[in-house]
């Protein structure tokens, strides 16, 4: 394993509503001396993207607006863990508050990073299995639309259908591939 390189020094430079913006001096082991900026999340709490599947067959997206790409985007539910929430606990409540629906089994997956050269944040990919009703009221500025999908369509819904959303993608495959893995 390659030795990490050593921090010199941290400090926040900016701040928004989401997150800091930190400058950070490295050292690594060769000599070589650099200065990063990374985006770090202002709540420390994590998030969470929820594969949610009603079925063997079937992955439950949202329709929901996106300002970064000013489209609706279908993407899969996800959001914000609350203090002292594990993955599994914050996937259940996103999981009511964007589809009105819970999940009697929840398997945390794996942590996934969108862009580990300068973003400091991970989302935890929690699978939903054992759905059933239940309502819990959210932060979205408007109803999202519920969008049941098959998970053998994935590249037609990547290249058809308006989802260009990274951890969504990958997200998608990771549980293909798992659930084949697992053996259905």
């Amino acid at each position: 394993m390659r030795k990490k390189p050593e921090i010199l020094s941290r400090a926040e430079v900016a701040r928004s509503r989401l997150f800091s913006i930190e400058q950070v001096e490295l050292r690594f082991s060769n000599g070589v001396e650099r200065r990063y900026e990374r985006l770090a999340p202002s709540l420390g709490h994590g998030a969470v993207i929820i594969v949610a599947m009603p079925d063997p067959e079937t992955v439950l997206l949202v329709e929901e607006y996106s300002v970064g790409t000013e489209n609706y985007e279908l993407v899969l539910p996800k959001g914000r863990m609350e203090a002292g929430e594990t993955p599994e606990q914050a996937a259940n409540r996103e999981l009511a508050e964007e589809t009105c629906h819970a999940a009697r089994r929840l398997t945390h997956i794996s942590d996934i990073s969108l862009a580990p050269g300068y973003m400091r944040h991970k989302t935890s990919l929690v699978l939903a299995e054992g759905l059933y009703p239940a309502e819990a009221e959210g932060d979205e500025p408007e109803p999202l639309r519920v969008v049941p999908w098959s998970i053998d369509r994935i590249y037609e819904l990547v290249h058809d259908n308006g989802c260009s959303e990274g951890r969504t993608i990958a997200a998608l495959y990771m549980i293909r591939d798992y659930l084949v893995r697992r053996g259905g």
